[in-house]
């Protein structure tokens, strides 16, 4: 008697497998992508048996910032979609090219990039503007009733693009380091926004946020409330 599915079974069958975009803004926490979310991502991904492609814009960095130090590196410049593509392993396409009819959901971790190559939030919090293709796709994904999944800092593209969307990025007091970007929930309710105060699934606009480094805490909890949202985000794609 077999074990398991045989590969002609309806389960494994490439068109019954969920699209996802994976969209990046970089490589590194403060410049880039959060490395550890993108590989969380694409980890539970791969478990819930997704097919995935990677986007980044190809765009110029805000900055580099020396991760060493923590300090910009004035003499270097960087482009989003090549630093991108280390994560992505190489197999990586320009957001430009990203339509959400190809695909059944978009994912988009944190890391400082998105507030500063996605957007301009790092800057301008608040009044903030959000890269044009990055726009576009959320409001592809948005308008076709495909789910979008965001963590980290990445809730505040949905704030700024989705009239009132619910979304968290984590709670709102440092409780004594903790939470040591909670500030972060005021610029959500200022951008007309709703900000809720742990990992939220906004079923009317299908957004699944979750803090993950918003939060001082293990790596394993982390990892695991990434896992949580991919999971949502996938049964909101259903078929």
């Amino acid at each position: 008697k077999a074990l398991g599915p045989r590969f002609d079974s309806p389960v494994l069958r490439s068109s019954q497998l969920h699209k996802v975009a994976h969209v990046l803004s970089g490589c590194g926490v403060y410049d880039g992508t959060e490395i550890h979310e993108a590989s969380a991502i694409l980890v539970h991904l791969s478990r819930g048996g997704a097919e995935v492609q990677i986007f980044a814009p190809d765009v110029p960095q805000m900055h580099v910032i020396d991760h060493t130090k923590g300090q910009p590196s004035e003499s270097e410049s960087r482009n989003v979609l090549a630093e991108s593509a280390r994560i992505a392993r190489g197999k990586i396409t320009s957001l430009a090219q990203l339509s959400a009819t190809n695909h059944d959901a978009a994912i988009f971790p944190g890391g400082f990039g998105a507030a500063k190559n996605l957007s301009t939030f790092a800057v301008d919090g608040k009044d903030c503007k959000v890269n044009k293709e990055v726009e576009r796709v959320m409001k592809e994904f948005h308008g076709a009733g495909k789910p979008i999944g965001l963590c980290c800092i990445a809730p505040v593209l949905a704030a700024k693009v989705i009239r009132g969307v619910e979304v968290t990025v984590g709670h709102e007091q440092e409780e004594g380091g903790k939470w040591p970007y909670a500030g972060t929930a005021e610029a959500i309710k200022a951008l007309g926004a709703k900000h809720c105060v742990k990992a939220h699934v906004d079923q009317k606009n299908k957004v699944v946020t979750t803090p993950a480094f918003m939060c001082e805490t293990a790596l394993h909890h982390i990892h695991d409330g990434i896992g949580v949202m991919v999971k949502k985000v996938l049964e909101l794609a259903g078929k």
